[in-house]
């Protein structure tokens, strides 16, 4: 995984924005067009608001984590929300939120985040994360999916460290309390799962085994 990091501050807060991680999914130009502004350079002016508090919402608002926050007075820092999610996206990729902990193998930390986009299509030059690869590729994959297996672990809680175990060459695995969404299906569980990053499981967005057959490589 790569990372470009551009930093706009003031004397109260630093904005950083992470171009490689960024889908222009745009919540951040809606939100403050005053402070997000695509046609001016730099396109961050933290400066354009005195309302922290709308900074703080809007940046959080940011699916894919390129965007964050550090206020100078160490207040109101970003926290994990208190419900880990995983949200399939049409045609795209698998949105989380929450405690995460991105692994390797020897469950090594990669890094920690509040909100991660991960590929689904298998093209991104950026995995593990989402890089708009799918629109190029014309991936297609809904959003439904079986609730059965996840349905054997139901889950009380909602928060708590959420694992991504990166499968050299195969799936993310999931591990920890988290609520799946897709479409009009929602999940609460703690069932381990192995969610497809090649694009070609049959049983999307879970993992089938495809990723050996088309020799997938990440």
């Amino acid at each position: 995984m790569d990372s470009k990091i551009y930093s706009y501050k003031n004397k109260d807060v630093e904005v950083t924005w992470d171009k490689k991680r960024c889908i222009h999914a745009k919540e951040c130009v809606h939100g403050l067009p005053n402070v997000f502004d695509i046609s001016k350079n730099p396109w961050i002016d933290p400066d354009n608001t005195t309302n922290l508090k709308d900074l703080k919402k809007v940046i959080e608002a940011c699916p894919t984590g390129a965007l964050h926050y550090n206020f100078t007075n160490n207040e109101n820092s970003e926290s994990p929300d208190n419900t880990n999610t995983l949200l399939i996206a049409t045609d795209g990729p698998l949105y989380a939120r929450g405690d995460i902990h991105i692994v390797d193998m020897e469950d090594h930390l990669i890094m920690q985040d509040t909100r991660v986009a991960f590929c689904r299509c298998g093209a991104s030059s950026n995995k593990p994360f989402c890089d708009n690869s799918h629109i190029e590729e014309n991936f297609k994959a809904g959003t439904a999916f079986n609730p059965e297996r996840l349905e054997l672990e139901p889950s009380s809680e909602t928060g708590g460290k959420l694992t991504a175990k990166l499968v050299p060459n195969g799936p993310v695995v999931v591990e920890g309390n988290y609520t799946l969404n897709g479409g009009d299906k929602k999940t609460k569980t703690k069932k381990k799962m192995s969610f497809c990053r090649c694009g070609a499981s049959s049983n999307k967005p879970f993992c089938d085994g495809s990723h050996r057959d088309i020799d997938f490589k990440a």
